[in-house]
């Protein structure tokens, strides 16, 4: 069980990482500086993708993405509506599971370990293009020095950075796509795929507002767990000031 000084020192993290990456992306062209992450947060969007389609008894062809966070994952097979949702999802999944398994800074490293061989294994069987290559091995052996010569405080906070960027970017993508469903139905989307397979049945600006709703309910039980922890620790600070 996490302590008191550990979650504490986790939401100041959380606080800061979220200040830094808004206070980015208010000013005009400094998102340049967390473009890096921008593509770290791709490549575990295109995983996603990849992980469902295997999971669901499809296959993966290749996983390309370029220098401006664009990606694609060509699938055979599968669970359609499984394999097109996970990106979104997955991300945000991916985010908030982080998030929370670092209320202990004793997991960073692991977590950053996990991460680094989950980019290890998709960038050598998948990598389809250059780019993918490039930043999957510069994340994955980033990755794997954070876990092995870092400090743990180290560790705690760039994994979470990674995981704020994680959440921010899912629903800033999401944003995207639900604009694009509805003023630019005719580009290619994951949701736009879906409205494909269902003979328009359903339309892209359904799949983005399912994509989101889902999404935010992550983000809010992720929060919600968040805030217990906080308000544990402070019940049992105040219990202990008083029995002592």
């Amino acid at each position: 069980m996490s302590s008191r000084p550990e979650i504490k020192n986790s939401f100041k993290l959380l606080l800061i990482s979220s200040a830094v990456t808004v206070a980015v992306w208010l000013i005009p062209y400094a998102e340049v500086l967390v473009l890096p992450f921008k593509l770290f947060v791709t490549i575990i969007h295109e995983a996603a993708h990849a992980i469902a389609a295997l999971t669901t008894l499809g296959d993966v062809n290749r996983i390309s993405i370029d220098w401006a966070g664009n990606g694609l994952t060509e699938t055979r097979g599968g669970v359609r509506f499984i394999v097109s949702s996970a990106g979104y999802v997955g991300t945000t999944i991916y985010g908030s599971a982080l998030l929370l398994l670092l209320r202990s800074a004793n997991y960073a490293r692991a977590a950053a370990m996990a991460t680094a061989t989950l980019l290890l294994v998709i960038t050598a069987f998948f990598a389809g293009n250059f780019v993918m290559w490039v930043v999957g091995l510069f994340f994955a052996l980033g990755l794997l020095f954070l876990g092995i010569k870092c400090s743990v405080g180290a560790a705690h906070f760039f994994m979470s950075f990674l995981a704020v960027q994680a959440l921010l970017n899912a629903l800033q993508d999401l944003r995207v796509l639900l604009y694009l469903s509805v003023f630019e139905p005719s580009t290619r989307t994951d949701a736009q795929n879906m409205a494909i397979a269902t003979d328009g049945f359903l339309p892209a600006i359904i799949w983005a507002a399912l994509w989101a709703t889902i999404a935010l309910a992550i983000l809010g039980f992720t929060l919600f767990q968040y805030y217990r922890s906080l308000r544990a620790t402070r019940v049992t600070g105040v219990s202990s000031v008083i029995g002592g």
